[in-house]
């Protein structure tokens, strides 16, 4: 287990890797990071959501992330990002990114495309208390490129 309501296999779970027989094990250090995250971010949210929150992605080897088109820099790499979505219907993806925002210590969160309403999903990253930087972001898409502006 990563933490206590995140099992190792829904921390590395891809359906891509799994596809193209792709080895998404993370290291020690990424695992590591992978349970920071989950104590720091996703376990008070889980708590304050009251049931499940779907996991779509967490750790993604580099060679996993170059196969779904994700950033050479992405913190999932490092097991230190995760994207989350309000499938079970506990919170909507506006009311986790609100309370992520107001109560915890986070590197950088992204309300992922979605209205101005709802994000379509929640991605957020967690380095260290004197590391996280507390940056908020808004992706979009224009002219077929997503963009990400300051919110």
């Amino acid at each position: 287990m990563i933490s206590k309501h995140i099992s190792y296999r829904e921390g590395t779970r891809s359906n891509t890797a799994t596809r193209r027989g792709i080895d998404n094990t993370p290291n020690n250090e990424q695992l590591d990071c992978m349970e920071k995250i989950a104590e720091e971010i996703f376990e008070p949210l889980r708590a304050y959501a009251g049931g499940p929150i779907k996991i779509n992605s967490f750790f993604r080897c580099p060679k996993l992330n170059k196969a779904i088109g994700g950033s050479s820099k992405s913190q999932h790499c490092k097991g230190q990002a995760i994207d989350l979505d309000d499938t079970f219907g506990h919170l909507t993806n506006a009311e986790m990114y609100h309370f992520i925002k107001e109560h915890l210590d986070f590197d950088q969160m992204i309300w992922e495309f979605g209205d101005d309403d709802n994000p379509d999903w929640v991605h957020i990253s967690y380095v260290s208390p004197e590391d996280n930087r507390g940056r908020c972001l808004k992706a979009y898409r224009k002219d077929g490129k997503t963009h990400y502006e300051v919110i």
